[in-house]
């Protein structure tokens, strides 16, 4: 499993790369493709297993991504584990449809769309907004009597009953929210292009809404395995927040933390999916601990 990502080589970045005429094709592509990756209905891409599917993972981007993001991982999981990436309204195949700005109605309507797929084992990956989302769902799978998924895997997004340390964001005038954007690492070539940040923006700040409005309600810890992941270099969710989320879980709890920035799933792509392939493998690890690399 080679990456061929750099440190926060998001698609934004690729985007950055691409050629002015090249970057004009892609936008108007964006309106109305379909990923081509897989099997693709309106809230899953799926991309099938070359054995008899054991378990499926569902895997949820974070703010302003797309079902794209996780791509690459088609084919680096273990034998068995069939692939499914969301894909929200707002982006990619689903552009033209507005973003949710709520997470209630966000995940109602996930509900919906993952119920008749739980007739196999699954599990849950979800990468800073996603992980909320991965979160939220099953909590509503758990208070409608579904089955559960036999582990939680979320990454770079502090535990949900700690208080927001940042100030919002979402609603700032479009050159501010630039600012904030370039300070994180988007590319000057995305954010000086207006087509790109017409096509981008709204459902990226629509996301920033979501988790910028997000009320977290008590509940009892889930009765499923928890492992959290976090990137050394991330600025934006320290250690102590990743390990807050040990509370969520009555099950075993694992934090391991990767090199890189709040983008680790790209920048260490290949340790992330060792990890979870270790997490998913017919002998899943269930030792409660800390993994670690250095």
């Amino acid at each position: 499993m080679t990456s061929v990502l750099g440190e926060g080589a998001r698609p934004h970045e690729r985007i950055a790369r691409l050629p002015d005429d090249q970057r004009a094709r892609l936008v108007r592509r964006l309106r109305g493709r379909t990923d081509g990756a897989g099997d693709t209905d309106r809230w899953f891409v799926r991309h099938p297993s070359t054995e008899a599917p054991r378990l499926r993972l569902f895997c949820f981007p974070y703010a302003g991504g797309g079902g794209s993001a996780f791509r690459e991982w088609s084919g680096c999981l273990p034998a068995g584990v069939e692939l499914w990436a969301a894909q929200l309204p707002g982006r990619e195949s689903r552009v033209a449809e507005p973003a949710l700005r709520r997470m209630d109605p966000l995940v109602e309507a996930l509900y919906e769309a993952v119920l008749p797929r739980l007739e196999l084992p699954y599990a849950f990956f979800g990468h800073s907004m996603g992980a909320l989302v991965a979160f939220e769902l099953t909590r509503l799978l758990r208070r409608r009597g579904a089955p559960l998924p036999t582990r939680l895997l979320l990454g770079a997004f502090r535990a949900p009953q700690l208080p927001n340390p940042h100030i919002r964001i979402h609603h700032l005038p479009d050159e501010v929210l630039k600012t904030v954007l370039r300070k994180e690492g988007t590319p000057r070539q995305v954010l000086e292009s207006d087509e790109l940040m017409r096509a981008l923006l709204p459902t990226l700040r629509a996301d920033l809404e979501l988790c910028d409005t997000y009320q977290h309600r008590e509940e009892q810890p889930l009765a499923v395995p928890l492992s959290v992941f976090g990137g050394h270099q991330d600025v934006r969710v320290g250690r102590g927040d990743l390990d807050s989320w040990r509370t969520q879980t009555a099950k075993t709890f694992r934090l391991v933390m990767l090199p890189g920035s709040h983008f680790f799933l790209h920048s260490s792509q290949d340790l992330l999916l060792a990890e979870l392939s270790r997490e998913l493998g017919p002998t899943p690890r269930t030792t409660e601990g800390e993994g670690r690399h250095d």
